[in-house]
């Protein structure tokens, strides 16, 4: 059951992003008798926010009777991890000064990650990731420093919605095989995409503490340059990134 710390806000806004929230938890869908359960608010009042929000667009109810999140959150998604990607740059700019490789953010959006900022290397052989572009989790550095901080049962439903494509030889086919790489990712604190994604290509991948949403930071370049050595460097060059980005992300309380 979800709970909400008493504030000086409106109460019917913050019941309304509680419910907004909840129902991104769960998926995107949940049934109102699933809300009922998830959040410590009576029926009646759960049933009267959703009506407000069903014709506004924020929220849809679907054929079976179900409540999933409205596609009018999308241009407020999209505008929201543009100026969320915008006010890391800064931090990307640093990793690329202190490591010479490029960098990215990105953000989970539903089950695909989705990169939102980056700052390319110099060098002449380097690794470019367009912003606004899609992959899934099982098989990129940042994808799987963000399943490594979600409970098995998210990261199985995520999973098998997408699928396990393999890209390469080397990408993760199996669950089992995932769930031991998560596994070593929350032991050491981050990830590792090593060829999974695209062969020659190394990169190491740090999920952000704290943030509204599952985000992650990494470094990445030609398997040349991006080795154990480098990985030794990165580490405490990301987690620096990836607490300074969380410190920035913490609501200012008026």
């Amino acid at each position: 059951m979800t709970t909400r710390p008493a504030s000086g806000g409106v109460q019917s806004v913050e019941r309304v992003f509680e419910l907004l929230e909840v129902i991104t938890a769960a998926g995107g869908e949940m049934s109102l008798s699933e809300l009922s359960a998830a959040v410590k608010l009576p029926l009646p009042t759960i049933h009267r926010l959703l009506r407000t929000l069903v014709p506004s667009g924020y929220v849809r109810q679907l054929p079976n009777r179900n409540y999933a999140l409205g596609p009018r959150l999308i241009l407020l998604g999209e505008a929201a991890g543009r100026q969320f990607g915008s006010a890391a740059r800064g931090r990307l700019d640093e990793l690329v000064r202190e490591l010479g490789e490029s960098a990215n953010m990105a953000v989970l959006d539903g089950q695909e990650v989705v990169y939102i900022a980056q700052a390319q290397s110099q060098r002449s052989m380097r690794m470019f990731t367009e912003v606004g572009r899609r992959a899934d989790t099982h098989d990129t550095g940042v994808g799987k420093a963000m399943l490594a901080t979600l409970p098995d049962d998210r990261v199985r439903a995520i999973v098998t919605a997408t699928g396990m494509a393999t890209p390469t030889p080397r990408s993760i086919s199996t669950l089992e095989e995932l769930f031991a790489d998560l596994e070593r990712i929350r032991e050491r604190g981050y990830a590792i995409d090593d060829e999974e994604q695209e062969l020659g290509v190394r990169c190491y991948a740090m999920a952000v503490p704290g943030a509204p949403t599952p985000t992650a930071i990494s470094v990445s370049g030609p398997v040349s340059r991006v080795d154990e050595d480098f990985g030794r460097r990165a580490v405490p060059v990301l987690r620096r990134a990836a607490e300074a980005i969380a410190a920035e992300l913490m609501p200012v309380r008026a």
